[in-house]
């Protein structure tokens, strides 16, 4: 029940929904999630961390960028599940039909350089 609980959780901050909302559509980077967000990136760091310990994403480094990405539920069939029927849900919601816009012009180039 804990690994259930941890990944109900995670889900239940409106702002983790729509971070597992935008990686669905790319990968990112904690400056593109804050800047997407419009919070602080400690604060973004922190959400993300929740969704990595719940088995929701996954991130990886490539150079200087911590990259972000949803991951495959490998590890949690709560989160596997959840992952899944995630990508159905919400599309029609106006604050993610809003994100799904901004994306493009979110770049980590324009954001943090390099």
């Amino acid at each position: 029940m804990k690994i259930f609980l941890k990944v109900m959780k995670a889900l239940s901050d409106p702002s983790r929904v729509k971070i597992m909302k935008m990686l669905q559509k790319r990968v990112m980077c904690v400056c593109e999630i804050k800047e997407a967000l419009s919070i602080a990136q400690s604060t973004a760091s922190k959400h993300l961390k929740i969704l990595e310990d719940a088995g929701l994403v996954t991130s990886h480094k490539e150079g200087l960028w911590v990259n972000y990405t949803l991951a495959d539920g490998g590890n949690s069939p709560y989160a596997a599940s959840l992952i899944g029927n995630l990508k159905h849900w919400l599309e029609d919601d106006p604050g993610v039909m809003e994100l799904a816009k901004q994306l493009p012009q979110i770049r980590r180039e324009n954001i943090c350089g390099g």
